[in-house]
């Protein structure tokens, strides 16, 4: 496996865990549709940090 993708696998197990049962209620109750208005106010965030040129708060997103 890819160094690389160590990060990217660890989050995925923890995604993972959250959504078991036995996980964490508000995880395992999520659906795409319930989880658009973060993925939206995120891409907003996304969009002001590149606007203003802040990298650093890009990164953080």
């Amino acid at each position: 496996m890819s160094h690389k993708l160590e990060p990217f696998n660890r989050l995925v197990d923890v995604m993972a865990t959250l959504r078991e049962p036995g996980g964490c209620n508000w995880d395992r109750k999520q659906t795409h549709k319930s989880l658009l208005p973060y993925l939206i106010e995120e891409t907003y965030e996304v969009v002001e940090a590149i606007e203003n040129e802040d990298y650093d708060h890009l990164r953080e997103e």
